[in-house]
Parts: structure tokens; C-alpha cells; sequence
């Protein structure tokens, strides 16, 4: 199994509209504050948090802090595959 990766660089208030993947994503919280919405849950994340998204879960998130947030996202699949729902 391959996964691709992405590397978030995001200024406060900033993030992607809600999606879901066919997969399960992981994101790790380097830097900043990350508020993560997936299915019916909300949850404030921050550095060296870890967050799992199980595959075909709505989510989104958003920068909830003052300074840049810095995340990776692993998607495990070798392309990223994204279905927007907003």
C-alpha cells in the first residue's frame, strides 16, 4: 500500500472546505492550533497532536489559532483522492 503526503502552511482562519477520502487520513500538528471537524465530533488539536480520520468520514479543519499552522497529512493512498462536499 503507498500513501501520499501533503504539508499544511496555513495563516489563521484557513483550511480546506468539508471532503471525505475512500481512505483513512492521519494528521499530525506541528506547529499552531488546528480545529478539526469530522462526521458529528469537533475537536481543538495542537501541537504534537495526532488526529485519525477514518475513510469516508466528512471532515474539514481550520487554523483556531493566531500564528501559522504547520500539519502534515498522510492520506493512505499512493494519489490524493478527494471528494468535495461543500
Amino acid at each position: 500500500m503507498g500513501v501520499s503526503f501533503l504539508y499544511v502552511d496555513a495563516a489563521p482562519g484557513k483550511g480546506p472546505a468539508l471532503h471525505k477520502h475512500p481512505y483513512a487520513e492521519v494528521f499530525i500538528v506541528l506547529e499552531g492550533e488546528s480545529m478539526f471537524i469530522a462526521g458529528d465530533e469537533q475537536r481543538l488539536v495542537v501541537a504534537g497532536e495526532i488526529v485519525i480520520v477514518p475513510a469516508d468520514t466528512p471532515h474539514r479543519f481550520y487554523n483556531a489559532g493566531q500564528s501559522t499552522l504547520r500539519q502534515i497529512d498522510i492520506h493512505e493512498s499512493p494519489r490524493f483522492i478527494t471528494d468535495w462536499l461543500e
